[in-house]
């Protein structure tokens, strides 16, 4: 296989450990290392120098939809070295795109050290589970090991959908199918409703961004399959008023019936920088559906929804009592930084909070 032209650049990130490259005409490359965008080289990217670095990893269908539809996502293997989960798109400058390297081997939960609640929404027979959060925040992660987990300790029939596929999951003690929204499947709408007639026990969606998906996914929740799905969301109240918004007022009250019973639970989640600076950690908003939290979502009212969670900030203290995050990082992050600045005092007595808090980009 010719050795692509990106090479360098892909070398350079992944030496960073990096979580994205960053292509953009009149710029030059740049690589989230540890949450800060950073050049790695000086000269900034010509239109046919970006043109042709992109241009050689598309095939002609490809390059078609990317030139018809302004926008690509796919998915490309660096050799052995690494897959990369890829965005080409248009904007003011000209083409530009984003490579995001994908881990080789699918994380464990316990790997990611996330909270006891997220193995145990993976243990469900049945209901939805919505990993939300900002975009760079480890939410295809979450799910992927949520699969792995699934895949490790169940005789069931895993099914994914995703755009484009991202982590690849060997079958274990689960079959898996892996589906790709474009080669296999019109949309995502159109695989989830085939999903039942496929005998999933357990259904991993990309996004449930319009009604067609909201309601599909709902359907299968209703009858008993296990959908695991993400949102462009942060918190659990935001997140349910999302679904419900993306419906006519007049669909509305049935589908908050819906998702009154079927909603297992809502994990949203930030990435914070670890204490040693070398890497980013997950932490969680916990909500469990059921109960009081079904009553709430049937009547409408999610203003006490935040009471009922397992908060982020509770999380982060827990991260900085056992020294996986410095106070400030976690700071950043807070939902309640009054509170929270608290609460690190009495953990770190002599902390001081910074008179301004820049939050660290997103990647």
């Amino acid at each position: 296989m010719t050795t692509p032209r990106l090479s360098p650049l892909f070398d350079a990130l992944l030496a960073e450990k990096g979580s994205d490259l960053h292509l953009s005409i009149g710029h030059p490359p740049l690589g989230r290392i540890r949450g800060e965008l950073t050049p790695l080289r000086e000269a900034p990217l010509t239109a046919s120098e970006v043109e042709a670095l992109l241009f050689e990893l598309l095939s002609p269908e490809q390059k078609h939809q990317l030139t018809e539809a302004m926008d690509l996502d796919f998915s490309y293997s660096y050799g052995t070295k690494a897959r990369f989960r890829a965005n080409c798109f248009h904007k003011v400058t000209g083409l530009a795109a984003v490579f995001r390297p994908l881990p080789g081997k699918v994380p464990s939960l316990a790997e990611l050290s996330v909270p006891e609640a997220v193995r145990k929404l993976a243990e469900r027979r049945g209901g939805l589970v919505l990993v939300t959060g900002p975009k760079g925040s480890g939410r295809s992660t979450t799910l992927a090991a949520m699969v792995h987990h699934i895949n490790q300790t169940r005789h069931v029939h895993i099914l994914t959908l995703e755009e484009p596929v991202e982590f690849i999951h060997e079958p274990a003690k689960a079959q898996v199918t892996q589906r790709e929204v474009g080669p296999h499947a019109a949309s995502f709408a159109a695989a989830l409703r085939s999903a039942e007639r496929e005998d999933a026990n357990v259904v991993h969606v990309g996004e449930l961004c319009t009604p067609e998906t909201i309601r599909q996914a709902l359907e299968l929740a209703d009858a008993g399959v296990l959908v695991l799905a993400s949102a462009h969301t942060l918190g659990a109240s935001a997140t349910i008023e999302r679904l419900l918004s993306a419906f006519p007022e007049e669909e509305q009250p049935g589908i908050r019936g819906r998702l009154a019973d079927n909603l297992a639970g809502i994990l949203s989640q930030q990435l914070v920088r670890t204490a040693d600076g070398k890497g980013r950690v997950v932490a969680m908003e916990v909500l469990l559906g059921g109960g009081a939290i079904a009553a709430l979502i049937r009547e409408g009212n999610l203003s006490p929804l935040a009471g009922k969670s397992q908060p982020l900030d509770q999380h982060l203290e827990k991260l900085v009592a056992a020294g996986t995050v410095a106070p400030e990082a976690a700071l950043e992050k807070a939902q309640d930084r009054e509170a929270f600045t608290k609460t690190l005092q009495r953990l770190k007595p002599g902390f001081v909070p910074p008179a301004t808090s820049t939050p660290v980009p997103q990647s």
